[in-house]
Formats: C-alpha cells, structure tokens, sequence
C-alpha cells in the first residue's frame, strides 16, 4: 500500500467570476496525468477519480473537466455536496461501529464545509456548505496576517449561515459521539495538544471549543510564513488553516459542541467502502477502532 499527495487549493485559486484559473487548471491537469502514471507503475487494475467543491462549483468546470479527460485520459467524476457527506459519514460509521450510536460529524474542506448525523450508515441529515477554508481565505482573509476587525465579522457572518442547518441538525436529535474529520480538524487537534501522525491512527484525538479559541487568538495575529512553523501545519495549509479554525469554531458552536473527537478516515475512505460494498453484493462490513 502506499499513498501520495498534492495540495491543488483549488478553491483559492478561483478567480472573482466563479473561474477555475487558468494556473489551477493547469495544476489540476498536471497532477491528474501525474498520479494515473503512478497507478499504472503501480500495477493498479482500477482508477477512481473523484472531484469536490472547487470543481463542483466552479463555472467553467465543463471545460476544466474536458481539458482533463482530453490530455490525461481520466474521467473526472463530480460528487455533488450531499453524496460528499455521506459518503465521508459512512467512513465515520465504519470506524467507529455500530456501538457509537448516533453520530454528528464535521468535515471542513477547501470548497465546502459538510455536516450530517444519524445513527445509520446513511445520515438522516446531510448539509454540503460553502464554507470551505479555502473559499473563505480567498474571499475574507486576503490580507496577511488578517486584521482582527476582518476574523471578528467573519465570526459574525458563519454563525448567521449556520444557523438553520444547526437547527435542523439538532431537531434531528442529539448525538451520542460528536466527530470531525478531515486535515484541517486533525491539524487543529495537533496543534491544540493531540497526539502527532507518527502515534497512529487509533490513539485517541480530540479538538475542544476552549483550545480551539485559544489556538484562535494566536493564529490569527501571525502570517502565513509563521504559521507555516508550527508543528502540525504543512506549508500547503498554513494559508487557510486561521479559515479553518473559524469554520470550525462557528460549527461547534452553533451545534454546542464542546468536545470533537477526530477520526482519521474521511471522504476516500468513504468511496472505497462504497466501491467494496458494490462489488461485494453489500455484504462487506468494516469497522476499526
């Protein structure tokens, strides 16, 4: 097994039109023919290949999409945002069992922001926002370090777009394990006290509304390049991590969630478990603690 990784942002690199630019683009047909090279080296018989939010969402995503197909080969699949949180909730289920009872997840990434609960391995509710980390820097947090004036009306302005999927969620009924997944919720756990990488993936990881305030009012007031220092904060992410706290603070507290627990299986989890099960007759059943 083995696994590599690029960082696109995509969602930043979004012009004001609603246009995948032209440098992201191009950087998202790099990487596409660059990793089905490296499935085909690998010997790997099936190729997945799923796109997000920034995708999603952007105006000229046909053409970004034929652009890809066309040089690369590779047919791009576009989830929409309610099979994106159901399908990382079905990673969540899946790791931690059917004794966890009802779950509440929080999935923030660079598009979008995703929120369900349910006590099956479909979620009763599903939320697919726009409320990435990326998309906000892009839009709220272009200045570096962002002006307090400029974190405090963004905190205003998250806690009035989640105030209805809040409420629907919690009508829903109250959760018995509150998850984040994701990298921004593992990178804010690390940095608020949680175990490194290198312990594995089942020691126990939580984030807490206290230290995420905390971890707040000292990010906030440092630059990209500072941030960029700390242990737990890949240079990739140190733009939109200050984005990212601030989603993740306004969602624990509209849900009133003092405590996540991180779980380290998320959306590609999700999709292999799906593609098992469809080609298992559904019988396939995981489950990791």
């Amino acid at each position: 097994m083995s696994s590599t990784k690029a960082a696109l942002r995509l969602a930043e690199n979004t012009d004001d039109r609603g246009d995948i630019t032209a440098f992201g683009a191009d950087r998202l047909v790099e990487t596409v023919g660059d990793f089905a090279g490296i499935a085909r080296s690998s010997g790997c018989g099936e190729l997945m290949a799923f796109a997000t939010s920034a995708v999603r969402d952007a105006n000229n995503s046909e053409a970004v999409l034929s652009r890809v197909r066309a040089e690369t080969g590779v047919n791009l699949e576009v989830l929409s945002g309610v099979d994106e949180a159901r399908l990382t909730f079905l990673a969540v289920r899946r790791w931690y069992g059917w004794s966890a009872g009802r779950i509440l997840n929080l999935d923030i990434g660079g598009g979008s922001l995703e929120l369900t609960c349910g006590g099956d391995e479909d979620p009763d509710v599903a939320f697919s926002l726009q409320l990435g980390a990326g998309r906000l820097t892009r839009d709220w947090l272009q200045e570096d370090p962002p002006g307090k004036r400029r974190v405090a009306v963004l905190r205003d302005w998250l806690d009035a777009e989640l105030a209805t999927p809040a409420k629907e969620l919690r009508a829903a009924g109250a959760a018995d394990l509150r998850v984040g997944t994701s990298k921004t919720f593992r990178s804010l756990a690390r940095l608020t006290g949680a175990a490194p990488s290198g312990a594995g993936p089942r020691v126990k990881r939580t984030l807490t509304a206290s230290g995420l305030r905390q971890l707040i009012a000292f990010i906030s007031r440092m630059t990209t390049a500072d941030r960029a220092e700390l242990e737990g904060v890949s240079s990739d992410r140190s733009q939109q991590i200050v984005a990212g706290a601030l989603v993740a603070e306004a969602s624990m507290r509209a849900l009133g969630i003092d405590t996540l627990e991180i779980c380290p299986w998320a959306l590609r989890e999700g999709l292999i478990l799906r593609k098992l099960d469809t080609d298992m007759g559904g019988e396939l059943v995981v489950s990791a603690r």
